[in-house]
């Protein structure tokens, strides 16, 4: 839930292409994956996200089993991405590992899997706090093993605030000691790097490029983002400038945005949720699904004239916001 300007985003060359003409995007994208938090209130919205048509390939929902509601979903179709949250209260455990396997051993087709979810956040925040040794220790025990299968595993995806690339440099430097054994230095290896971020757009595209400096060569998933707690205008604006923004770059290999949700249990504003209080798709909602915009107001439901117009004109003004930074 941090913001910071650097010379990173200038580095991605995205302020200078930002433009009226493309930064709606494109409706559909193979990219786009599925934040799953199910709502026991409605159990049956799940049912939204894999109705056709729908550009979801994937999805993810914290946890290492698939929710049993998209059993009938085949794995070729909407993919499921095993997730090891935080880390064991045993370092040794290597429950998950064993978890995957048997998924593996009984067909499902698990190819990535991605790790510790926030962990240099507090369990209030909803991160997985793991001091970076510990965490050294269970990526050794649970993750290195799938990569010897041929699964890939992605780098833990860490807050945005400033703590993030400060503790996996830790990490990493205590996995390389852990994995070596005291013997010819090793290091523990990964194939894709994975990110957070709530709030603008700018701070977005400055946090990616500080990752792409730390780690080149490797694609990203943006697991989880959004703009959290804002005006209607300025949530679509951003939607739609960071959508036409990982479609474009070739290294964001997938991305998944968090509000699959209604509006009113949002945690991070009724304007950022992909459903409304009724539980009807918003603008935001289907034009991820890659569908026409629905004029559906998050926080009333009800169908409101010039929606997509207001967004339209919110998108200069966040343009303006970006192109602004080319002046300091």
């Amino acid at each position: 839930m941090f913001s910071t300007i650097s010379l990173g985003a200038l580095a991605l060359g995205i302020l200078p292409l930002v433009s009226p003409a493309v930064a709606a995007g494109p409706l559909s994208s193979p990219k786009r994956g599925l934040v799953f938090t199910p709502n026991s209130s409605h159990p049956n919205d799940y049912r939204i996200w894999t109705s056709k048509p729908s550009s979801l390939t994937w999805y993810y929902n914290y946890e290492p089993n698939p929710s049993s509601v998209f059993d009938s979903t085949l794995q070729a179709d909407f993919e499921f991405v095993p997730m090891m949250w935080g880390g064991p209260s045993d370092p040794s455990d290597t429950s998950f590992l064993k978890t995957i396997q048997r998924l593996v051993e009984k067909g499902t087709n698990i190819t990535n899997v991605l790790s510790f979810n926030e962990p240099d956040g507090p369990y209030q925040w909803g991160g997985s706090n793991m001091d970076p040794d510990v965490a050294a220790q269970v990526w050794v025990n649970n993750l290195e093993p799938l990569r010897k299968m041929g699964i890939r595993v992605g780098l833990p995806a860490c807050t945005g605030a400033p703590s993030g690339l400060p503790w996996l440099k830790l990490f990493l430097d205590s996995c390389s000691k852990v994995i070596s054994n005291g013997g010819p230095t090793k290091n523990c290896t990964f194939d894709f790097v994975t990110l957070h971020w709530y709030g603008p757009f700018e701070g977005l595209a400055s946090h990616m490029g500080e990752y792409s400096a730390a780690f080149p060569n490797k694609t990203m998933w943006i697991t989880e983002y959004n703009l959290n707690d804002q005006d209607l205008q300025s949530t679509q604006a951003f939607y739609n400038i960071s959508a036409e923004y990982f479609d474009r770059l070739d290294f964001v290999e997938r991305y998944s945005l968090f509000g699959a949700f209604r509006s009113q249990v949002s945690n991070i504003g009724p304007n950022a949720a992909m459903l409304s209080e009724s539980g009807e798709l918003t603008d935001i909602g289907a034009w991820y699904l890659g569908r026409q915009g629905t004029g559906v107001v998050p926080t009333t439901g009800s169908s409101k004239n010039g929606a997509s117009g207001m967004a339209i004109t919110a998108l200069f003004g966040a343009i303006t916001s970006v192109a602004g930074l080319l002046n300091f």
